[in-house]
């Protein structure tokens, strides 16, 4: 026999853990324990049932025919040889449960072994593990289907006529135990997910989700501690900017803010706001704005490293969903017919026109909210008997347009689903993986526009279009609209972006848990009646490995799940949606909120055990899905951060004031000449960027009366400032606009070019498939090839030996036939 060491070595090499693997694990993203991934989950025979069917039974005649359809329904499950058993409850609850012969999880096994794609997932011995039992089930039911005049009815259909009213698998009392003092309790949020064995229990779908918002928790670290300290950066040396202390000492007055009940005011008044506008606009933001491009792109290519580490061990690296689907088919139908793939461009041009109206839809909503702050500055600073918010009214109304914001989120978010969800079936896409795709980009484009519309006016068009005194842009010739405050406008997106992103972070986690919490504990005491009836048993007899549990235990368990919140197939997809837009927040306008990845990180650290409680305790358990990635949310994630490096060089080269102040500093500051000395570049910045009107101008006194001009203390003015690079004379643009401009537009260019060069870098440096997974798979290849040919050449020798031992046989009969002939 030959003894290779070189080639045993390898055997050993391949055959250890990976080593994005063992990273996760290091950094404590991940917690296996320090075991070798099994490849596939642990196999036990099913203790109760892989699906249940409710129904209510009702003598009324109008119902007889819901009656019919259900017993019809249960006969046509039969007829594919399910069992079928029923349990009727005290108050007319039906309870069917379904549970599948052995033989239909051999023919999908075989099925697999047999597909192009799907073959890396048939290494299972053994009884088929509850979770893969749960999925052919499922697809089995949802495609079955009873005639009712002329017209087939799936299940969806029947229970939107209430012929069943839900249906759901049974949590695992054993596994669920295990993950819940693992990972589904509050006590493990600074403890390692064990992916592995959500894998096993919840599916690949969602083992796949709790890794990429686990890792996307721990890159928030160092981009939160980042943000921190350009925040901390601005709070050590605002009070001792020359820009705060000409703000804070200023004389200026300034133009009315609105009319009629507006008065002049002094630039010395809003020192305070001053000071915050410089805590999130100063020079550590460009950098961070930049890290964070950068950031988004090594954390998606890190993403992909890590995953395909993990599908492979799994054995699902080159599995196929559709094919997946096509297996699960012949299971369900030997018969069937394929589903062809169809195009209709009239279909595409409709379903193109009613998104897009969608979307116009959203952006006029956008314009209502300006309106609505419009408004509400004036009539609060007409009609409010509070000074406090008289004087800054237009904060107040900023801050009550966000908040209408985020109940038009919240309305708007059941708007795009529905509409998205008709789109899609309006595509009439061929597989649940095409609908999936189709619908996920629908509802993740409509939540884009409902979100970030708002904050994109307030970053590039709020202040730019109101026009100047003697010339103000007017809504319906009446109404002003909004100025940026004289210490710039990044103030306002920051306030908007962080009454939004708390809010919504905020009532999201206490409705999700408080709702599902609530109904568990009103279901307990109707269990606990169970419970009294059988405690002996519940205790000994039914709690053995293997052993069928008794009726009454049987009853408890479905009542249990009965009882737990409902699940469905966009369960999984809002936990992504959400965090997905979450991601947006932190990247796209992070120049102007440096604390948002800080937020973004305290809100993980408890949305990945919220979500995992309700998961595991609080909602019925979802129906275990395979996969091999994170779908099309990779693309959208890819997309996001390509919006995050325009986004950012434009609210940095557009809304921020850091571009003006440099060319102030080198250009028109006491700097500018070279010859200063002792003195700070910034001095008179802030009396730089204001432009004067004259109340004597015609066109100004038509805008301001003489009671506006009059200031609080009963002085009376004959100008004004305002935020702008006009003409005192004839209100025209000067050279220093048209500097600065040139200077933003450069700055945008430059710094869109530089990060797109890091983040290719990037991209470059960070492999996504880790050396390990490809000698993982040549082996495995090589493995089940020398398998399959051994299997061969097995066939083969037992072929050439029954031939041998034939012509044996032919051969004595044929010597004692000439014996005979010769006699």
């Amino acid at each position: 026999m030959d003894w290779n060491p070189g080639s045993l070595m390898m055997t050993r090499k391949l055959h250890r853990r990976q080593g994005s693997i063992d990273l996760l694990e290091t950094i404590g993203v991940v917690n296996e324990n320090g075991n070798e991934i099994p490849s596939m989950p642990p196999v036990h025979p099913p203790l109760t049932y892989d699906f249940v069917l409710v129904a209510k039974i009702s003598e009324e005649e109008e119902n007889n025919q819901c009656n019919r359809k259900q017993k019809a329904f249960i006969e046509s499950l039969k007829a594919k040889k399910l069992n079928v058993q029923k349990f009727r409850d005290d108050d007319d609850t039906v309870f069917y449960c379904i549970r599948a012969p052995e033989r239909v999880f051999e023919t999908y096994r075989y099925l697999l072994k047999v597909s192009d794609a799907c073959n890396w997932s048939s290494d299972q011995q053994g009884t088929i593990p509850q979770s893969t039992r749960i999925r052919i089930v499922d697809f089995i039911l949802h495609h079955t289907c009873i005639k009712s005049d002329g017209v087939s009815e799936y299940l969806p259909d029947l229970i939107k006529k209430n012929v069943f009213e839900t249906h759901f698998c049974l949590h695992e009392k054993r596994e669920q135990k295990e993950l819940k003092q693992s990972w589904a309790r509050w006590s493990a949020c600074f403890r390692g997910q064990p992916i592995t064995n959500i894998r096993n229990y919840l599916g690949e779908k969602v083992a796949l989700y709790f890794l990429w918002l686990g890792w996307y928790t721990f890159l928030l670290i160092p981009a939160s501690v980042i943000g921190l300290i350009v925040f901390l950066y601005g709070l050590a040396f605002y009070s001792t900017s020359p820009l705060i202390q000409e703000v804070c000492q200023s004389n200026v007055i300034m133009c009315p803010l609105c009319d009629i009940s507006c008065k002049v005011w002094e630039l010395s008044d809003t020192c305070m706001y001053a000071k915050v506008s410089l805590l999130f606009d100063n020079e550590g933001t460009v950098a961070f704005a930049m890290f964070m491009a950068v950031w988004a792109t090594v954390f998606l290519e890190f993403w992909k490293r890590h995953s395909s580490s993990y599908v492979c061990a799994w054995k699902v690296f080159d599995w196929c969903e559709e094919e997946e689907e096509l297996i699960l088919e012949i299971v369900n139908n030997a018969h069937c017919e394929p589903k062809m793939p169809m195009h209709s461009y009239l279909r595409s041009t409709i379903v193109m026109v009613l998104a897009t109206l969608m979307m116009l839809i959203i952006i006029g909503l956008t314009h209502v909210l300006v309106v609505f702050r419009v408004i509400a500055t004036v009539l609060l600073a007409e009609n409010s008997s509070w000074p406090v918010i008289t004087e800054n009214s237009q904060t107040v109304a900023l801050m009550l347009g966000a908040v209408l914001h985020y109940i038009t989120i919240t309305v708007m978010t059941r708007v795009n689903c529905t509409v998205a969800m008709k789109l899609s079936e309006i595509e009439n896409k061929h597989s649940h993986s095409a609908i999936e795709r189709s619908f996920t980009v629908k509802m993740f484009t409509f939540q884009f526009f409902t979100m970030f519309s708002s904050l994109m006016y307030t970053a590039f068009f709020l202040g730019r279009i109101n026009g100047h005194p003697g010339g103000y842009t007017r809504i319906s010739g009446r109404w002003r609209l909004e100025e940026c405050h004289p210490s710039g406008c990044l103030t306002d997106l920051f306030i908007q972006m962080s009454i939004i992103m708390v809010l919504k972070q905020t009532f999201n986690n206490i409705f999700e848990y408080s709702g599902p919490w609530f109904r568990r504990w009103l279901n307990r005491k109707k269990t606990q009646k169970l419970r009294r009836r059988c405690v002996k048993c519940y205790k000994k007899e039914c709690t053995k490995e293997g052993s069928e549990l008794c009726e009454n235990c049987k009853r408890e368990e479905l009542h249990r799940n009965y009882g737990l919140i409902k699940t469905d197939s966009f369960s999984l997809f809002n936990e992504f949606l959400e965090m997905v837009m979450q991601f947006s927040f932190t990247t796209i306008f992070v120049a102007a909120f440096p604390l948002a990845p800080l937020l973004a990180l305290l809100n993980n650290i408890i949305e990945i055990r919220l979500d995992a409680i309700k998961m595991v305790s609080l909602e019925r358990r979802l129906v275990p899905t395979k996969a091999n990635n994170i779908g099309v949310w990779t693309e959208v994630l890819e997309a996001i951060s390509v919006l995050a490096v325009i986004a950012n060089g434009l609210v940095i080269g557009i809304s921020s004031d850091f571009i003006p102040r440099l060319v102030y500093k080198y250009y028109y500051g006491p700097c500018a000449s070279g010859s200063a000395t002792g003195i700070d570049c910034m001095v008179g910045y802030i009396n730089n960027t204001l432009s004067i009107a004259y109340i004597s101008d015609k066109r100004v006194s038509e805008d301001f009366t003489h009671h506006q001009m009059v200031t609080y203390s009963g002085i009376n003015v004959t100008h004004c400032s305002y935020r702008d690079y006009r003409s005192n004379e004839d209100y025209s643009l000067t050279n220093q606009f048209w500097v600065i401009l040139a200077a933003r537009l450069v700055f945008i260019i430059l710094f869109e070019h530089v990060v797109v060069i890091f983040k290719c870098v990037a991209s470059w440096f960070v492999p996504t498939s880790p050396l390990d997974v490809r000698n993982e798979r040549l082996y495995d290849k090589l493995k089940r090839l020398k398998e399959e040919l051994r299997v061969q050449r097995a066939q083969q020798d037992t072929l050439t030996k029954l031939n041998e031992n034939g012509n044996v046989k032919r051969t004595s009969k044929q010597k004692k036939a000439n014996k005979l002939n010769s006699m």
